[in-house]
């Protein structure tokens, strides 16, 4: 983890399940990934109507923006999570469990919206970066 940012999760605070309550970024850039969905390099959606597959594609769209910045997943402070149907959340936390460190995790919003971008889409995920 950089030392430009520090998660913590006070105790005076409820417990967390993958995510941390603060961020402290002191960084000279900020980067922001617009949300990101299941299209693949050519435009295809993967995963329709498995939200698993869906969120692996979106994960590993995050990271290949993140690498063209020579970036990583430790460089996120901040994801939002946007899903048709909140209770599938744990699925996604398994997804990205995989790619954040589950030892200083960023700090997250989760939001249940009525429809996406495409209606085969089930999941959108946005990130906010520093270097």
């Amino acid at each position: 983890m950089s030392k430009l940012i520090k998660f913590s999760n006070p105790t005076e605070m409820s417990p967390t399940f993958g995510y941390s309550h603060i961020a402290v970024v002191r960084a000279n850039e900020t980067i922001y990934i617009s949300g990101q969905v299941a299209f693949d390099q050519t435009g295809n959606i993967i995963g329709k109507g498995d939200v698993l597959t869906q969120a692996e594609q979106v994960f590993k769209n995050i990271d290949k923006a993140l690498s063209a910045l020579e970036l990583g997943f430790d460089d996120i402070v901040k994801l939002t999570f946007y899903l048709t149907d909140i209770s599938q959340m744990k699925y996604v936390r398994e997804v990205r469990d995989q790619y954040i460190n589950i030892n200083n995790p960023p700090t997250s919003s989760a939001v249940e919206v009525s429809r996406l971008i495409h209606e085969d889409l089930l999941i959108e995920i946005e990130a906010i970066a520093v270097r």
